[in-house]
């Protein structure tokens, strides 16, 4: 059976939240857990100001196993508003990163 994972898109995040809503939701998670957390990122230059967004997956991260297994996509790539995170096999989406520069792979074993 093929391997599966995220691959996060830092480039498009927009910092909205949605894929941390949807996974406390999804998992009921008491207040301060979460599968995914949005990190906002602030860098100051010259003459402006760059605001960066990156989520990234935390140990409470499974996939959400029990949706997966029937064939649907984690709830944080369904809710994603701006389809930074894509659900796939860690061999398909490994080549996909290949072209994003600015991007991470979860890949839990």
């Amino acid at each position: 059976m093929a391997r599966n994972g995220l691959l996060i898109q830092y480039e498009w995040c927009t910092g909205c939240h949605a894929c941390e809503v949807a996974c406390k939701q999804e998992h009921n998670y008491p207040a301060g857990v979460c599968g995914i957390k949005v990190v906002e990122v602030v860098n100051a230059g010259q003459d402006k100001v760059f605001v960066d967004f990156a989520p990234f997956t935390t140990r409470f991260c499974d996939l959400c196993a029990d949706r997966t297994k029937s064939g649907e996509e984690p709830t944080c790539v369904k809710h994603c508003q701006a389809t930074c995170i894509t659900y796939g096999t860690v061999a398909a989406l490994a080549k996909e990163q290949e072209k994003m520069p600015r991007s991470s792979l979860f890949a839990p074993k």
